[in-house]
């Protein structure tokens, strides 16, 4: 049996489908060959059916023998101390993809979060468009001059940049041509593709069950 289990919801309806951030952690996996398990807690009380393991009520968090982690920038470093597959062990490459990955959280995704909610909320001009449009421009920058953010290859710091700016609404926002490039990059990977495959199988196998229960 694998020491790591991946927590995730048993179930979400369409629209999260292919983001809900149990992904990052599958991801990682795959890319380190890391063995994991996939167990649940339910949607329904999901805001307060699981508050010990994470204090938040959200998901994912992983538990690495008798370890448990919750927040999944958390949980990535975790595993990439795991595998030099998913940071470098020699002191300038591990630094480059700790800032990174830090980068993708605090610099980009604490921006384009709260701006594609009020988007979707329907503020399409929300007082965010400007800054948000100012960070993805330095991301366009950065990413027309190089292939990778650290250490000149793939890291946990592309993993979770990529899964921040895949997002659909960020995705399409303005003209960025390398960025566009980046995450095409990053998402034909095979480990991406393994735990997207697998996310939605996951949750499609949970509309079965729903359904046939619904029935009796």
């Amino acid at each position: 049996m694998s020491e790591l289990t991946i927590w995730t919801l048993d179930w979400v309806p369409q629209g999260p489908r292919g983001f809900v951030r149990d992904l990052r952690l599958r991801w990682a996996c795959e890319e380190a060959g890391l063995d994991y398990t996939v167990r649940t807690i339910p949607f329904d009380g999901r805001e307060t059916n699981h508050l010990e393991q994470q204090p938040f009520g959200q998901v994912p968090f992983l538990k690495d023998k008798d370890l448990e982690i919750f927040e999944s920038g958390a949980g990535l470093l975790h595993l990439a101390r795991k595998s030099d597959k998913l940071m470098p062990r020699d002191p300038e490459g591990e630094a480059e993809t700790l800032q990174w990955t830090i980068a993708a959280l605090n610099s980009i995704e604490m921006v384009t979060v709260p701006w594609w909610f009020l988007k979707i909320c329907g503020d399409e001009n929300n007082g965010l468009t400007e800054w948000m449009g100012q960070r993805l421009g330095h991301m366009e920058r950065i990413l027309s001059e190089q292939e990778w953010l650290a250490a000149k290859r793939f890291t946990v710091a592309d993993l979770l940049m990529a899964d921040v700016l895949r997002v659909s609404h960020v995705r399409s926002f303005g003209d960025r041509p390398a960025t566009e490039a980046y995450v095409t990059r990053a998402t034909s990977r095979a480990a991406f593709k393994k735990a997207h495959a697998d996310q939605i199988a996951h949750f499609e196998a949970a509309d079965r069950e729903r359904a046939k229960e619904g029935s009796n």
